[in-house]
C-alpha cells in the first residue's frame, strides 16, 4: 500500500532542504550540470505540499548521466527507471511512494525544462491560480489518501491548462 498522501502547509525548511541536496548533487555532476532548480511545490511560498523536494538538473546530454548513478547511490539516490518517460533520468532519495527527495534530470532547455520552469514560475506570480491549485491538492488528498499515482493523475490537466495559459501570455 501506498504512503498516506498528507498535503502540509508550506515551511521555509523545504528551501534549506533543497539547499544542502544542491550541493551535493553539483559534486556529483561537476560540469556536466548546466543548471539546477528547486520545482514542484516546495518551491513555491504559500503553497502547501506532500514533503517532498523536487530537484531538476539541465545537462547537454542525458545518455552521459547512466555514468553518474552509483555516484547518486553514494549520496542516497536511487534510480527508476520510468519507460513512459524517456526524456528525463528520475532519482529518488527515500523508500518507494515515499520518498523524501525526487531528481529529475533533463536535457537543459527543453520543452520539459521550459515546462516544469514555466509551472513554478507562473505559480509563484498568481496567487488565484496558486490557490486554486492548493484547494485541488487538498482535494485530491482526500479522494485519494492512500493513491500517489490518482493524486498525482488528478493534477495533470490543471498543471497542462495553467502552462498553456503562461504561454499564450508570453506571446
Amino acid at each position: 500500500m501506498d504512503g498516506k498522501v498528507i498535503i502540509e502547509d508550506y515551511t521555509k525548511q523545504w528551501v534549506l532542504d533543497y539547499k544542502q541536496e544542491e550541493i551535493r548533487i553539483k559534486k556529483v555532476l561537476g560540469k556536466k550540470l548546466i543548471q539546477i532548480e528547486h520545482i514542484g511545490s516546495t518551491s513555491i511560498e504559500n503553497l502547501g505540499s506532500k514533503s517532498i523536494i523536487d530537484i531538476m538538473c539541465g545537462v547537454k546530454d542525458l545518455s552521459e548521466i547512466n555514468g553518474f548513478i552509483s555516484s547518486f547511490e553514494d549520496i542516497g539516490y536511487e534510480f527508476v527507471w520510468h519507460q513512459e518517460f524517456p526524456e528525463r533520468r528520475f532519482f529518488r532519495k527515500g523508500k518507494y511512494r515515499a520518498g523524501t527527495h525526487h531528481l529529475h534530470i533533463h536535457q537543459y532547455n527543453s520543452v520539459f525544462w521550459k515546462n516544469n520552469i514555466l509551472f513554478r514560475d507562473y505559480l509563484r506570480s498568481n496567487l488565484v491560480i496558486l490557490n486554486e491549485y492548493f484547494q485541488l491538492k487538498r482535494e485530491l488528498a482526500e479522494k485519494y489518501p492512500f493513491d500517489r499515482v490518482a493524486y498525482t493523475n488528478g493534477k495533470n490537466d490543471f498543471i497542462n491548462s495553467v502552462i498553456k495559459k503562461a504561454r499564450e501570455e508570453m506571446i
